[in-house]
């Protein structure tokens, strides 16, 4: 199920016309930005047993006193199971800050949409701490997956737009490790972009352990995928992907910073490299 984007700013109407008239400072756009991840950000949980996943401003940043989030998993490996009542899924840091709040928690079949407001006067908030959490059930098929920011996630400081620095995903490996690369973390496998920073193109060096289903796409740091480079099966064994700066549509893409993303025998690598104009 998807909810168009016009049933949240729907939502929004009236929580923003209460908070601006209680007097929320206008200070939005700092340039700082909001920094938030789903923690913790690798985990292993038995083929069946649930979890928690929580969703966190992770450093202090720009003031915010209101969110939009759209959390995307694949339905086949996750069952997210509602807490009772919902407001227990709102983080401790959010609700603490303020008795008064629009809460909206839509679940779909592969995605969830939060809205939540902060509506006491002069109230907002810079973290870090928890702003929302989530119960999975996992399935009991061994296999890792992703729980992720879709597009759409946005922060308000009394009804002005604070854009988001980043936003990080969550691993979970059913009944296996998950493993995502970081510099001196043994891996059996490999990933490494060259040249980095890249003005061109990007040379993306595979090292894959062992054959089987492979996927390499390269993200935004928002977490959303802007190009399909590689899928299907490949042999154990080294190559090299190429990528051109472009989205799956062929437009060119800004400069910035992207993550290149190497799922392969029960392990996700990521390694991140910088574009330049």
């Amino acid at each position: 199920m998807r909810f168009p984007e016009v049933l949240t700013r729907t939502w929004w109407a009236g929580a923003l016309l209460v908070a601006m008239a209680a007097g929320a400072p206008a200070k939005a756009r700092g340039a700082q930005g909001v920094h938030v991840a789903l923690l913790p950000a690798q985990q292993t949980v038995d083929p069946g047993a649930e979890f928690d996943l929580s969703m966190e401003v992770t450093v202090s940043g720009s003031a915010f006193n209101g969110f939009d989030a759209y959390i995307g998993y694949d339905p086949a490996a996750l069952t997210l199971i509602p807490l009772s009542p919902i407001s227990l899924q709102e983080g401790s840091y959010f609700a603490s800050a303020c008795p008064n709040r629009f809460h909206r928690f839509r679940q779909g079949t592969d995605r969830d949409t939060i809205t939540d407001v902060l509506l006491c006067s002069g109230v907002s908030l810079t973290g870090p701490g928890q702003i929302y959490k989530l119960h999975f059930r996992a399935s009991s098929t061994p296999q890792v997956t992703r729980v992720r920011f879709l597009p759409g996630l946005q922060f308000y400081n009394a009804g002005l737009f604070v854009n988001p620095d980043s936003s990080k995903d969550a691993y979970i490996g059913i009944g296996m490790q998950v493993g995502v690369g970081e510099p001196g973390r043994p891996l059996e496998s490999s990933l490494r972009a060259t040249p980095n920073p890249s003005r061109a193109g990007v040379a993306l060096s595979v090292g894959a352990s062992r054959g089987g289903i492979q996927r390499l796409t390269i993200m935004d740091l928002q977490g959303r995928i802007v190009r399909h480079l590689q899928s299907g099966l490949f042999e154990a064994g080294n190559r090299t992907a190429f990528w051109d700066c472009r989205n799956d549509s062929g437009t060119a893409l800004p400069a910035g910073v992207y993550l290149a993303t190497l799922e392969t025998a029960g392990q996700i690598i990521v390694t991140r490299f910088v574009v330049l104009k």
